[in-house]
Formats: C-alpha cells, structure tokens, sequence
C-alpha cells in the first residue's frame, strides 16, 4: 500500500522473465554463442542482483524470509561459482558481487527512482571500481586483455571441436548439406566461429555491460512478481521506453574517440561506448516502431521474426530512429489508433 492507501502497480504474468530466462540459457548453452557473451553463468549475475533487490524490499516494508531467502541463495551460487578453476572465473565471481553490492547500494541511495537510471548507475560506479581494481591485477590492464584474450581463445577452440564432432556425426551426414540452403548454414557457421572470437574480444567492456544491464533488468522483473514492497516503477513498455536525452552524449564522445588520432585503446574505448549508447538507441528505436506500427498480438510475432532473420539492417534503422527520437520525441503528441491486426 502507498501513503495514500492506493495499490502500488504490480508486475504481471510470467511470460516475459521466463521468456527471456530460456533465451538467455540457450544462448549460454551454444558453444558459438558463448565466443561473445562474456558471462556464461547466468545465475551468477542473477542471483546476487535478486538478493539486493529483496534486501532493499524488506528495509521499505517488504518480506525479512524473502530477503534471507535470495541472500542465501546468492551465497551458495557465488560460492558454487568461486570453486570453477582459472582466473576468468574469480575475475566473473568478483564481477557478480560487486554488481550485486554496487546495485544495492544505489537502489538505497535513490529511492523511488526508474530502473534505468539506477541500472546505469551502478553500472558506471562498479565500472570505475572495479577497472581502477584491475589496473593492479596481474599487470594491470595487459594482465587483463591476455585474460580476456585467453578466455576467448579457450571457447573458440571449444566450439571449433564441437563443430568438428558435429560435422563428423552420422546424423550431419543425412542432412542436404548439398542444398543452397544447407551450403549457407555451413558457411554461416564457419563465418561465426572465424569472425564472433574477434568480436567478442574487441567488444568485452560493451557486452558485459549489456548483459549486466539485462540481468539487473531481468532481476528487477523477477522480484516485483514475488516481492510485495516496490523498490520503483514498473519496466516500461517497450513502446514507451526512453532515457534521458543526456546519454546521446556517450554517442557523442564514442565518435570523439574514433575521430581524434590517439591510438588503438581509445579507438577501442570508443567503439565500446558505441555499441553500449548505440544498443540504448536501438531499443528505444523499437519502441518507436512498435509505438507507431501497433502491431496486434500476430502482427507482433511477424515483426519479430522479421527482425530475427534482418536484425543487423533492423537495429541499425532502430538506433538512427531512437537517437532522432531523443531531439524530435515523435511519441510525444498524440495520434490516432492504428488499425491492429489481431
């Protein structure tokens, strides 16, 4: 109940987190999949996020089981993950907790404040600890690329011998692999696993900045359905999402570091900050999209299959469109109904 008696907003159905859970187990389970995604665990960044988000609960009135509940749970995964052999995984042990921490704190310094700004916010603080961290470990931030780098190189050769299994299979043999379509598939395949270890190398602060952001988004939707006391808003709807027009300058100073000649790092720095202000963009693009197509519930699937099998030419559209958003705001005066296709 709020101050003035009124039922907070609730978080409804389970589609959507279990969704997201299942795609997001999938891609950590695909050897290709994993040369980019630099957490594999996925329960290693959910957890701890979930026990913040409980223990900030039950400080505002919430459930005390609830949050000794998620601590406990988080103690056992960091402590399940603790035991993995070499140093990537107390590099993404430590990671998990200082996120977990980081978030909390900052969930009790701001309350009542949107996801996304406290998200963001406790990305960039545990960014900067934990990279001013780094620069003593193990020779400081050479130590840390040849860790990355060696990780990267670790899961490529992984995928490419499960590759090699798979290709060696009599099950493979039966398949049209002689086919127009079966040929592609090949190639795509080959492509992936010769090109996503570069990416996944050269893009590692962007896209575990991005996976943190999904998994603190995705813990904060997992909370607010069983937890009773609100630490913020509702996740918007995705045809309602926006930032503060601020952000546009991390898009800004990216393209400063690419212009200004000072060497690979910061030529490197700024296509991270790219492809993080980029993928905000991008989703609020989306938002645009949807917020002027309103596509009914077949419609929807439509688009998004489209956007599965078109997503490099899709996102890009989308990231123009969400940053002319955030000067024209085209969602801002009204319109009329669309017609919906159901």
């Amino acid at each position: 109940m709020t101050e003035d008696g009124a039922v907070p907003p609730r978080e409804r159905g389970w589609w959507g987190p279990i969704l997201t859970l299942v795609l997001v187990w999938w891609l950590a389970s695909e050897s290709t999949t994993r040369l980019i995604l630099p957490v594999i665990d996925l329960m290693l960044l959910l957890a701890p996020a979930c026990a913040g988000l409980a223990i900030i609960g039950w400080r505002s009135g919430g459930r005390l089981s609830l949050a000794v509940l998620w601590s406990l749970f988080a103690i056992w995964v960091v402590t399940q993950g603790s035991r993995s052999d070499g140093a990537f995984g107390a590099f993404a042990v430590g990671w998990s907790v200082a996120l977990g921490i980081g978030f909390t704190v900052i969930l009790g310094m701001t309350p009542g404040q949107h996801f996304l700004s406290r998200a963001l916010r406790t990305l960039a603080v545990v960014g900067g600890v934990s990279g001013a961290a780094l620069l003593g470990w193990r020779g400081g931030p050479s130590g840390v690329l040849t860790l990355v780098r060696t990780e990267s190189a670790t899961r490529a050769a992984a995928a490419r011998a499960e590759w090699e299994t798979v290709k060696s299979s009599p099950e493979f043999a039966q398949l049209p692999t002689d086919s127009e379509g079966g040929q592609w598939y090949v190639k795509l395949v080959e492509l992936g696993l010769e090109t996503w270890p570069d990416v996944g190398l050269r893009f590692f602060p962007a896209l575990l900045v991005l996976q943190s952001l999904l998994v603190l988004a995705l813990a904060w939707s997992v909370y607010h359905r069983v937890g009773r006391e609100r630490v913020g808003p509702p996740l918007s709807a995705l045809r309602e999402f926006r930032f503060d027009e601020s952000l546009v300058w991390g898009v800004v100073l990216g393209l400063l570091c690419l212009a200004v000649p000072l060497g690979e790092a910061v030529r490197v720095l700024g296509l991270n900050l790219l492809v993080v202000f980029g993928a905000l963009c991008a989703l609020r693009g989306l938002g645009v999209m949807v917020w002027f197509l309103a596509p009914g519930r077949v419609m929807a699937v439509m688009l998004t299959l489209f956007t599965l099998l078109f997503w490099p030419y899709i996102m890009l559209a989308a990231a123009g469109l969400g940053l002319g958003d955030t000067w024209f705001d085209w969602r801002r005066s009204p319109r009329q109904q669309s017609q919906r296709s159901e």
